[in-house]
């Protein structure tokens, strides 16, 4: 037989009101009392029915994750941060994948959430800088959380980091390492991040007065494949980069698969960076120099804003996380080939 809310109450000698606030984590709870029922729960086994527990209190214990990203890895950090926060309070996260690609995403995500009734939102780039999702989201009074937005909006907190600082401080890294002839793949064009991480290629570029070539820049769309055409366009040049720097660990793979391909050593004949420090950026061989974005960390904040809220008196909206520069096996000093 199912264990009941009765039950845990008989077990733990409290009221069934005392622990239904325990479980739904209020205030006003005496420790003890909340670790006895907590324990009580424990050794009973005791699941919260959700259904119900939504009917009680006008929530549906449901976070939705929003996303259109080529980038697996990126996904999966965002979503693991997610989930964690989401079980840490009991409630659930729902994963849609949504297409940009399509002229009626506002529509999309106004159907979906109308089926699905949510207590919040996360939404991810470049989901989060579209105006008509933001419009719907408003539209339904949806609280949400965008990640590494470009627009913010009064009220709504939001979780990034310096994305041109981070992408300035990898390309001085190789500048400072003897590159001259640095090549850069883009992001997915309708991603904030993407011109963010250009502008940060192109100051540190700027700074060391290196001209940016033109043709040592390709497009991307932040998936390997993107990573692997883009390396064939720029290693194919006449006179190729010796080192490039690709806006995320997917398509630095792609350089690195290429790379292997023509016989080129990294890092002896080219050095590649990446951006994200995801799992598959110790999985290369060489493993690859990168910027550790805290992805896992921006998810489970993104998604505890969301069941935390902060005060309606506190002004901070957008909380900034660090960045770090990864110094692996796949950059080298340039000292084989003239610059």
């Amino acid at each position: 037989m199912k264990t009941t809310i009765t039950d845990v109450a008989k077990y733990a000698k409290v009221s069934m009101k005392t622990v239904s606030r325990v479980l739904n984590n209020e205030p006003n709870v005496a420790k003890t009392t909340r670790d006895r029922v907590l324990q009580a729960a424990k050794e009973l086994r005791y699941s919260p029915n959700l259904a119900a527990k939504g009917l009680a209190s006008s929530k549906s214990y449901l976070i939705a994750l929003l996303y259109d990203n080529p980038s697996p890895n990126y996904i999966a950090n965002i979503q693991k941060g997610a989930i964690k926060a989401c079980r840490d309070n009991n409630y659930y996260l729902v994963i849609e994948p949504l297409s940009m690609v399509k002229a009626n995403a506002g529509d999309e995500v106004e159907k979906l959430l109308e089926r699905l009734p949510v207590d919040g939102v996360i939404l991810t780039p470049p989901l989060c800088d579209d105006r008509d999702i933001l419009r719907i989201l408003r539209k339904l009074k949806i609280p949400y959380v965008p990640v590494a937005p470009t627009i913010e909006v009064n009220g709504v907190s939001s979780v990034k980091m310096d994305d041109v600082q981070a992408s300035y401080e990898m390309t001085d890294y190789m500048i400072r390492n003897g590159h001259k002839k640095i090549g850069f793949i883009k992001g997915h064009s309708e991603h904030s991040a993407s011109a963010l991480r250009f502008e940060g290629y192109k100051l540190a570029m700027k700074k060391a007065n290196l001209k940016v070539n033109e043709s040592f820049i390709a497009e991307g769309d932040f998936s390997f494949r993107s990573g692997v055409e883009a390396a064939e366009y720029l290693l194919g040049l006449k006179e190729s980069p010796t080192a490039i720097f690709a806006s995320n660990d997917d398509m630095a793979a792609g350089v690195v698969s290429v790379a292997s391909r023509l016989g080129m050593e990294v890092p002896n004949k080219l050095s590649v960076g990446g951006f994200d420090d995801t799992p598959l950026a110790q999985i290369l061989f060489p493993q690859l120099t990168t910027v550790k974005q805290p992805i896992y960390e921006m998810g489970h904040m993104a998604a505890d804003l969301l069941i935390n809220p902060p005060s309606k008196d506190d002004e901070l909206s957008s909380y900034h996380f660090e960045h770090k520069l990864i110094i692996r096996e796949s950059t080298n000093t340039q000292n084989t080939l003239d610059n």
